[in-house]
């Protein structure tokens, strides 16, 4: 980071703490980086983009100075351009009187496992957020059928056995795939499947309703991809629902990114996929 001092970093490293303070789930990278120039003052210099990319020098700056904080435990990053504090993040914050110290504390723990700070490590970061965010807006524009299509590829290629899928003209009723754990589907548990596109965040009255038609054997699946609510979230992991699997859009894409070199040709197609390599960072 030349030309930036350790208190700057710190400066900047504070504006993105404070705009996800009050956001324990996180918010996305772009979000919090295009907020950074509301809530703090820029300089001409910093506003400028950096040479050779298409971002603004702050970002560049701010996306460095993460590095540490990431490697030490206080910011956690998901691969798919989300931001959250942890929880030793926040424990960390308010043991220090100064942002300087703050990260100057960052930087002396990351030198005790030091690894290189390389441009190569911003180059993933960024291809890893803006890859996320053309796969979500793909699977946002595809149909609810054919989302329902590519959830019973998906689980035939987990070794499910789907048995009944709704139709076009029924796709906004409460089931819309029924899967079960043998060929047969003679004994054994089955599995309500419920498919929720392009809607707002499933509410803990919705896992409620859903919940109120699983028979006693039976086991539930929710599929969201406007997500759920934090309430619903907090319910789900608790006893009353400990038989519903809930899936956000970021669920459903790892386990189709797991299973594709098992799903067939004519499924790939509804989300094809390509890998990339990248230069690793020096371990």
């Amino acid at each position: 980071m030349t030309n930036i001092t350790v208190k700057r970093a710190g400066e900047l490293l504070r504006s993105v703490f404070e705009i996800l303070w009050d956001k324990p789930d996180g918010l996305p990278a772009r979000e919090i980086l295009l907020h950074i120039p509301h809530v703090t003052k820029l300089t001409d210099e910093e506003l400028k983009y950096s040479p050779g990319t298409n971002i603004p020098r702050y970002e560049k700056i701010i996306r460095i100075a993460t590095i540490p904080i990431v490697q030490v435990g206080w910011l956690e990053k998901d691969g798919k351009g989300h931001w959250r504090i942890t929880q030793d993040g926040y424990n960390s914050c308010s043991g220090f009187a100064s942002v300087h110290d703050f990260y100057q504390e960052a930087l002396r723990l990351y030198n005790e496992r030091r690894q290189e700070i390389s441009e190569n490590v911003i180059t993933i970061e960024v291809a890893q957020e803006a890859a996320w965010a053309q796969i979500k807006r793909h699977l946002f524009n595809l149909s609810q059928h054919e989302i329902q299509i590519m959830l019973a590829e998906l689980l035939r290629a987990m070794e499910y056995h789907p048995s009944w899928m709704a139709p076009p003209e029924k796709q906004r009723g409460k089931i819309n795939l029924i899967v079960h754990t043998n060929p047969m589907g003679i004994k054994g548990e089955r599995i309500l499947v419920q498919i929720i596109h392009k809607g707002q965040a499933v509410t803990l009255e919705g896992i409620k309703s859903f919940a109120s038609i699983l028979g006693v054997d039976d086991f539930g699946m929710v599929v969201s991809t406007g997500g759920f609510t934090n309430e619903a979230t907090q319910e789900l992991g608790l006893h009353d629902f400990q038989r519903i699997t809930a899936l956000d859009a970021t669920a459903f894409f790892n386990l189709w990114e797991t299973y594709y070199y098992k799903l067939s040709e004519d499924a790939h197609r509804f989300l094809p996929l390509k890998a990339v390599n990248f230069l690793a960072a020096n371990e």
